[in-house]
């Protein structure tokens, strides 16, 4: 019947911090070092991993640097000579406001001899909110939330995002021409494409504001009136050929990939085959856990397409439309789909968790779920359906001890599932 329980706990655990390791900092930084300026160099950035990276980056640059990055609550480190602060995800605040407009400060009257390090990973979006002129902090909020529940992609809002913004699409870049701009990014992005990492403050591509407005239209975002009107006016983002992005550059240092080709040799290690799906899964999150869920039962029951043991391992960001008011987040209502397809199975265990350690705005990365997780539901007085009909997966697995608390990662590469199914007997 499979290994027990804590055994397949223990056994996914192991994955996931497999996974995160490969995305940490220190390592990555270290292949994508720029050559020192002749003048100052300035460290930007902003990110759930951003104070990680830029205590990283102190460690390993040979001369002086100064600067300022912005992280999540809760999530910054120790530096020496890089100021960080600490601002709202996923929902910005005036902390994120005022960090916004100190990395403006920061980059402004640099010369053709200074060096602007950007340090960005996934949640800069949030954390760097800088509204067009005209506009206040509330119209950033609100636009915020309402992409939030949209169900929309990440790109998608992403290119709104970058749009209604005085520092996103490329234009913290454009602020510190003529210095040069090296940008050291971790993406959370599924495909990997840099302009839409945190909404690619430094990296600019060819969206233009009516490309935000046909996103608003295709995924049917209610966009407030005043920004609907904004964004039909607006100048747009710079493009890729502006002149005061000329002497810029962009790295992805880490990505999904290759957190989860760390994970798969760490299940080699462990006797078991592992398969990697895809590293840049989209859509409803909890029809991703159906899909998830119909391919290890047919693993489970047929040894197709996959012989057991084996563990599926796929990335990428799902999405949840809100329709109820529990608690919850991407990964947890994945899981809580998966776990009611599954039940009743002797064989399949499964973690889902975000590689930040934070899954929306709870304190779990995620969840754990097996063949008998809907019946500990039922036994705790909860029904998988109502919970999923109310975007309640948090307080699902909470009753039964299913959450997974690894606490804030120092890095983030965006969602990580592993889904073993072993031999019956």
């Amino acid at each position: 019947m499979g290994r027990s329980q804590g055994d397949a706990r223990q056994f996914l655990e192991g994955l996931f911090h497999a996974a995160v390791a490969a995305a940490q900092p220190r390592q990555s930084i270290a292949r994508f070092l720029p050559d020192p300026p002749r003048g100052r160099t300035i460290v930007v950035g902003a990110g759930k991993g951003a104070a990680q990276m830029a205590r990283a980056l102190e460690d390993l640059w040979p001369g002086p640097l100064e600067g300022i990055v912005v992280t999540r609550y809760g999530y910054a480190a120790e530096c020496r000579r890089i100021e960080v602060l600490e601002a709202a995800h996923p929902v910005p605040d005036e902390a994120g406001l005022e960090g916004a407009a100190r990395l403006l400060e920061r980059v402004a009257g640099l010369t053709a001899d200074d060096l602007v390090i950007a340090l960005v990973c996934g949640g800069g979006s949030a954390l760097l909110p800088a509204p067009p002129d005209g506009f206040t902090l509330e119209d950033e909020i609100a636009l915020n939330e309402i992409l939030l529940a949209s169900g929309a992609p990440i790109s998608a809002m992403n290119t709104i995002r970058k749009q209604f913004s005085r520092i996103k699409g490329g234009r913290l870049a454009a602020a510190a021409y003529p210095a040069r701009v090296v940008s050291l990014l971790i993406s959370d992005i599924p495909g990997d494409e840099a302009a839409f990492i945190a909404s690619g403050p430094t990296v600019a591509d060819k969206m233009m504001p009516a490309d935000a407005l046909r996103a608003a239209e295709r995924y049917a975002i209610a966009l407030p009136p005043a920004i609907r009107a904004h964004l039909e006016t607006a100048e747009g983002a710079p493009s890729p050929d502006d002149p005061r992005l000329k002497n810029t550059e962009a790295h992805v240092i880490a990505s999904a990939r290759v957190s989860l080709e760390a994970a798969a040799d760490e299940a080699r290690k462990a006797g078991v085959t592992p398969v990697i799906l895809s590293d840049a899964i989209e859509g409803e999150a909890r029809e991703a856990g159906l899909f998830h869920a119909a391919l290890a039962l047919e693993i489970e029951r047929r040894d197709e397409p996959f012989a057991a043991p084996v563990v599926l391992l796929s990335g990428g960001e799902t999405t949840v439309t809100l329709k109820g008011s529990g608690k919850g987040g991407r990964n947890s209502e994945f899981l809580l789909s998966f776990a009611a397809r599954i039940a009743g199975s002797q064989a399949i265990s499964a973690l889902a968790a975000d590689t930040d350690g934070i899954d929306g705005s709870e304190d779990n990365a995620g969840a754990f779920a097996d063949g008998e997780t809907v019946a500990r539901l039922a036994a705790a007085g909860l029904d998988v359906n109502a919970c999923l009909s109310d975007n309640d997966a948090w307080t699902a697995f909470a009753a039964i001890g299913g959450l997974f608390e690894p606490g804030p990662t120092g890095t983030n590469v965006n969602d990580f599932r592993a889904i073993l199914i072993d031999r019956r007997d």
